[in-house]
């Protein structure tokens, strides 16, 4: 995918996100098996890094990985769905519908 950018519209191919008409489309780089589940910096300039301490085994870390998201961005689990790279640390991410403040707040996180 490319064309990711900021809330604003501009776009940028090095963030690791978009954001547009109520979606959210995340690069996601999987890290399962981990000590604890959290945002974990930047994977490159390209992807977001998440630890999960869910093992890769029977699509446990892909259910962990969901619920985390929708737990962080304040939504269902039923609106988040993998695009692409359901067997792979590699992932893009789909968020809808969020609203533009739960996609600040998600953004926050990041950040720290």
């Amino acid at each position: 995918m490319t064309g990711f950018g900021s809330a604003s519209g501009s776009p940028r191919a090095n963030l690791p996100f978009r954001y547009e008409a109520g979606a959210l489309i995340l690069r996601l780089h999987v890290l399962p098996g981990a000590a604890r589940t959290g945002w974990a910096g930047l994977h490159g300039e390209r992807a977001l890094k998440l630890r999960l301490s869910a093992p890769a085994l029977d699509g446990r870390a892909n259910r962990a990985c969901m619920v985390y998201l929708a737990k962080a961005a304040g939504v269902p689990r039923r609106f988040v769905t993998i695009l692409h790279g359901e067997h792979s640390r590699d992932k893009i991410v789909r968020i809808s519908p969020i609203d533009e403040a739960q996609f600040r707040a998600l953004k926050q996180q990041w950040q720290h």
